[in-house]
């Protein structure tokens, strides 16, 4: 239950729902839509164990789970209304091992933010655009607009002022915590009189949350099959590429990838940034042969950066932007017809020996050291087998 949703509207329910949900649930759905746009969330039926609300709730959050305010947190009553102030909401529905109910059903959709102001938060930088017909309402030109870097020009036209405005650069600045790592700068519209002000000068604080969180995934197929499917959950732009050789320099673009059974297979993962402050590293991959499971049947190579397939290896990469690795195709291969792998990758601030990118291998499941990590999610695939090796 939960994940990434990133349709313009749609409907949440609990699981089973209308049937019973499941005891010990804790579900957490990531309302993400277009930038410019905010959520707005209605709930339909409610129907849980009441009274204080302590063992099994709704909570919704005004952005990403750890780090947002909570707008509300109820198990019962009316059917609240909630509408987000950027253009991501959570919604976390969590069930005791108690008693068990119909559970809750919500509609979401995405309604234009309306400001005279917009932003788009692009893999390299951020695209920002100013209504001349705004600042001319307040009594401003488009000549006044500057960023705190007066080296950093903006784009002039009839109707707008646009930056855009590196990450790295531009006197952007760099925050983080549990869930972003945030990207802000300022733009500042002052009056044109020299000696007498009669107007206050305006401060524009614009900034692209880049979520820490995001599965990529990539399929492949053994004789087999590649078809590289990708999706995030943030904004960072990462992918999961085959390459022929370990010198990594031809890709496979074939699909489906066909291979052959005890076939050393080469993978690279691209982070796609203008921030070289950031560091890629392997933390997890499992195959499957279901894109949508990756539990019920799931070969695991490497887990919390421990091997667990003896053929798991990683290479020495370019840049710290790149993650390369390699396997051997195993006996699992054999009894599907295509398998698919499900990497998770780690996003950490480069030089921060705090963040598991440092750590190696942990026989443990991943708990927050620092604020600088995000999880990037690949899938890739299908590889499938070539037919003959499949069938023997």
């Amino acid at each position: 239950c939960g994940g990434s949703v990133s349709d313009s509207s749609g409907m949440l329910q609990s699981p089973n729902y209308p049937g019973s949900y499941p005891n010990d649930a804790d579900c957490v759905w990531e309302i993400q839509v277009e930038n410019n746009f905010r959520v707005t969330l209605t709930f339909r039926d409610i129907a849980m164990e009441s009274a204080t609300c302590r063992h099994d709730y709704i909570e919704v959050y005004d952005g990403p789970l750890h780090s947002s305010p909570l707008l509300g947190r109820f198990c019962s009553g009316s059917f609240p209304t909630y509408v987000s102030t950027s253009n991501m909401m959570s919604v976390r529905f969590h069930s005791d091992s108690r008693h068990s109910f119909r559970g809750f059903q919500a509609h979401y959709s995405s309604i234009p933010a309306g400001h005279n102001t917009t932003i788009q938060c692009l893999p390299d930088y951020m695209h920002v655009v100013v209504s001349r017909r705004y600042l001319q309402s307040q009594g401003y030109s488009a000549e006044g607009v500057t960023l705190s870097d007066n080296r950093c020009r903006p784009t002039v036209t009839s109707q707008e002022v646009v930056f855009n405005i590196p990450y790295n650069g531009c006197g952007t600045t760099q925050e983080e915590n549990n869930d972003t790592i945030n990207y802000s700068n300022t733009i500042r519209v002052a009056s044109s009189g020299h000696i007498i002000k009669r107007k206050k000068n305006i401060n524009l604080h614009v900034s692209c949350k880049m979520l820490r969180k995001s599965w990529q995934q990539v399929v492949y197929a053994a004789e087999d099959t590649v078809e590289v499917n990708e999706f995030q959950f943030g904004r960072y732009d990462m992918n999961i590429t085959f390459y022929n050789s370990p010198a990594f320099q031809q890709q496979v673009r074939s699909s489906p990838y066909y291979i052959d059974l005890n076939q050393n297979l080469y993978l690279q993962a691209c982070l796609h940034s203008s921030d070289p402050n950031l560091k890629v590293v392997v933390d997890t991959c499992v195959a499957s042969p279901d894109p949508r499971d990756f539990n019920t049947l799931a070969y695991y190579l490497v887990k919390n950066r421990c091997p667990r397939d003896p053929s798991y290896a990683t290479f020495r990469s370019p840049s710290s932007h790149f993650a390369r690795f390699k396997f051997n195709a195993f006996e699992f291969m054999s009894r599907h017809p295509s398998v698919y792998l499900k990497c998770q990758m780690l996003v950490c601030r480069l030089g921060d020996y705090s963040s598991h990118c440092y750590r190696g291998c942990s026989s443990r499941a991943r708990r927050d050291t620092s604020s600088a990590e995000e999880e990037v999610d690949v899938v890739v695939g299908p590889i499938q087998l070539h037919k003959g090796d499949a069938s023997s």
